[in-house]
């Protein structure tokens, strides 16, 4: 028999494998896992050329971790400028902005918290004076909004709203002077333009260093929820030419409203696309924005009387363009966050029968009641959540989030137990760069409802907790079946990719806070070692 590769001993190891749930050893060999036992089971695997890592039992090795909804790519190009994911109020975010470098006389901004305006509709006339005259553009943190300066509107040509083909908002107060504030991707892109970018070199090195800092947190792949303006996969190629990814990427396009069969067609053969760590696999829809833009679609309206329509202006063509990808063997991931959003993708799937099940899946579903869950079930629908989103709520429900819902709805946030208890597959990410791409966060909050290490916050929705192996299995076995990858990856099992990590702590019965932080040992993708801690 040949050798391994790569042959790692002296770990607890947590295989997700029904037939063979515990081991102590692994081996590898061309990426592939080959063997599963104990050192000595696996003695005739060691040759010449094996790599033998020896853990000294103080590491619980797990299938390598994914985070299941992402933007490496394009969250380089969002996280761009002043990190403001810290800034609380009014008074410090001016301090913020006034001090902030500027990128080609312009001052930019990401990750700010909706709630730093308190009760205050978000306007440029907020912010402008601390900018000394320099246009700013600043996305706030869910990624659906963002708030431009006067100056950065006069250089768009910003002078009143715009109509676009999908729910967007140039928001105007009532006189018709626009604010600043951009709702929606379309109304975002009129200033796009005009920002300063970063040359091909400076996005290679950037996304190189990003997926090596996501693999020190042990992260070994990662469903991306966009492909950019197009070009990532000739830039992820580009990577490929000089050095291997350090994280399995997984990309899906957007399908936008006023799609018609041609540009479907090409989101099929986009699906084609791949290289040795990445490929394209499925196409990612919006079926609503937020809960905190108004625009998260919701079956009765929010409390600012807002949120009762569809990204998709007509959601009929979104269903048909649905079935036309399902058609073709397209999966697809669907960005509902309203109750009315997540109803209608339900009733999407269930419209194309049994062909449908463990192929579409739902991201975000931020609030929805109870029978919701077992639709889920029923239908063979995987749920894909992000538990650190979660820290934009506060249990008082005094947060911007609540306040649009209203506590009856506050009081159904991202029932990530329920849907569990139900039966559901359950998939976790982060939606980085909206949250922190570390993943012992993702992990450690699913188990806590709040940040790890927030002592003094109180758990949203405590009893949505999940428990440690579940939050485990929703960064492996279930974020497999999420993407059709289940007979291939999320277990540690001969013939499955070798994608693995190891904590110092064991993830599942460990203390969540402690997980927060625990140190990750050792980080493999596709047999090829990426992080050695």
């Amino acid at each position: 028999m040949p050798a391994a590769d790569l042959l790692i001993t002296g770990a607890r190891v947590r295989t997700l494998d029904p037939a063979r749930p515990e081991a102590t050893a692994v081996a590898v060999r061309g990426g592939t896992i080959v063997g599963v036992g104990d050192a000595e089971d696996l003695r005739e695997l060691k040759g010449a050329g094996t790599e033998h890592l020896d853990l000294g039992g103080a590491a619980t090795l797990t299938p390598g971790l994914t985070d299941a909804h992402s933007h490496p790519v394009w969250g380089l190009e969002m996280a761009t400028g002043v990190d403001l994911t810290a800034v609380r109020d009014l008074d410090r975010l001016r301090a913020a902005l006034a001090a902030a470098p500027r990128t080609e006389g312009w001052v930019l901004g990401w990750g700010l918290d909706h709630n730093a305006f308190g009760d205050r509709p978000v306007d440029h006339t907020l912010i402008d004076e601390a900018l000394g005259g320099a246009p700013a553009f600043i996305r706030l943190y869910d990624g659906h909004s963002a708030l431009a300066s006067a100056a950065a509107l006069e250089r768009a040509g910003i002078t009143g709203p715009r109509t676009f083909a999908q729910r967007s908002e140039v928001v105007c107060d009532p006189g018709g002077r626009p604010t600043g504030h951009l709702i929606e991707h379309a109304a975002m892109d009129l200033l796009t333009p005009f920002l300063p970018r970063p040359s091909l070199a400076e996005r290679r090195a950037g996304l190189v260093g990003l997926l090596s800092a996501m693999a020190a947190t042990g992260l070994t792949g990662a469903h991306v929820m966009d492909l950019g303006d197009g070009s990532v996969p000739d830039l992820l190629a580009a990577v490929e030419d000089d050095t291997d990814l350090p994280v399995r990427l997984r990309l899906a396009p957007w399908c936008m409203p006023g799609v018609d069969k041609e540009g479907l067609e090409e989101l099929v053969r986009l699906q084609s696309r791949a290289g040795r760590l990445w490929r394209v696999g499925g196409v990612k829809f919006f079926m609503d924005g937020t809960v905190e833009g108004g625009t998260a679609w919701l079956e009765h309206a929010d409390c600012h009387g807002q949120g009762t329509e569809a990204f998709w202006p007509d959601p009929a063509a979104y269903t048909e363009a649905v079935a036309q990808l399902h058609r073709a063997g397209v999966r697809t991931a669907t960005h509902a966050i309203g109750d009315a959003a997540v109803r209608h993708v339900l009733d999407t799937v269930e419209s194309l029968g049994e062909s449908g099940r463990l192929c579409h899946r739902v991201e975000h579903i931020e609030t929805v009641p109870h029978e919701i869950a077992e639709r889920f079930v029923r239908l063979g629908v995987i749920a894909s959540m992000q538990p650190t989103h979660s820290a934009y709520t506060r249990a008082d429900h005094t947060d911007a989030w609540s306040r649009r819902l209203g506590d009856e709805r506050a009081a159904r946030a991202w029932r990530c137990r329920d849907l569990r208890d139900a039966g559901a597959y359950l998939a976790l990410g982060s939606d980085w760069p909206i949250a922190h791409y570390d993943v012992r966060q993702v992990l450690a909050t699913a188990r806590l409802r709040r940040l790890p290490g927030a002592y003094d916050t109180e758990p949203v929705a405590p009893e949505q907790a999940l428990t440690g192996l579940m939050a485990l299995e929703g960064c492996t076995s279930h974020a497999a079946v999420a993407a059709g990858e289940q007979e291939v990856a999320g277990r540690i099992a001969p013939g499955y990719r070798a994608d693995l990590t190891a904590f110092g702590l064991d993830p599942v019965d460990a203390p969540a806070d402690e997980l927060g932080e625990a140190p990750v040992r050792l980080t493999v993708t596709g047999g090829r070692v990426t992080h050695r801690g």
